[in-house]
């Protein structure tokens, strides 16, 4: 699992953004988002250049953990 420390989610709507951002990519993938930490999980296919390309086009800030 790729973990990516993503900056500006607050809620359930970022939740699901980020989700589906995505799964746009790779429907198979499994996201995993944890507000707190302001992290996410993702297991897919996709590379991390990818996740945090697509993550990034929602308007969030994306690292590598």
């Amino acid at each position: 699992m790729q973990i990516f420390s993503v900056e500006g989610m607050t809620c359930g709507h970022c939740v699901r953004a980020v989700t589906q951002a995505v799964q746009s990519l790779d429907p198979a993938a499994s996201v995993n988002v944890n507000l707190a930490a302001k992290e996410v999980g993702v297991e897919s296919r996709l590379s991390p250049e990818e996740v945090i390309h697509v993550i990034t086009e929602e308007g969030y800030t994306v690292k590598l953990a």
